[in-house]
């Protein structure tokens, strides 16, 4: 490991920097808005001596305070999660106004949201059992506008 002055942080560095800090604002040492300020000051870290200016104040966290990992990981990743609750509600959403929609006619019309359903919930099932769209982000955070 390179340690002359001025040595360049890498992401990895910061990212472990930033899960610091998450875990001294666990603590109740910082608020929540000194963490986002914090790393802000981390992701805009150019070296590494930047990066130990932001946990200079705070002290070194001892074994006790390192939370346990779970020991059944979460199968599906948050944004999954999310889109599957968006489906069943607008599922539940479509089902609602075409059964009102056939009681007010007074018999069954065409069962049109398994046009809505059906290819959605394929769609999710299909990413979500063969892991395509997650394979390629694991450990990695993009954003694009």
């Amino acid at each position: 490991m390179d340690i002359t002055p001025g040595t360049r942080a890498g992401d990895a560095e910061r990212q472990q920097v930033a899960d610091l800090l998450a875990r001294h604002l666990g603590a109740g040492r910082i608020d929540l808005t000194e963490y986002d300020q914090r790393v802000a000051q981390v992701w805009a870290a150019t070296t590494r001596e930047d990066l130990q200016v932001v946990l200079s104040d705070l002290p070194t966290l001892s074994k006790r305070e390192t939370p346990q990992r779970n020991s059944h990981p979460i199968r599906f990743p948050i944004w999954q999660r999310i889109e599957g609750a968006a489906w069943v509600g607008v599922g539940v959403l479509s089902l609602m106004i075409w059964g009102l929609i056939s009681l007010g006619m007074g018999q069954f019309t065409y069962p049109w949201p398994m046009w809505v359903i059906g290819p959605w919930g394929a769609a999710l099932a299909f990413r979500a059992v063969t892991g395509w769209e997650a394979s390629g982000c694991r450990g990695k955070v993009s954003i694009r506008f």
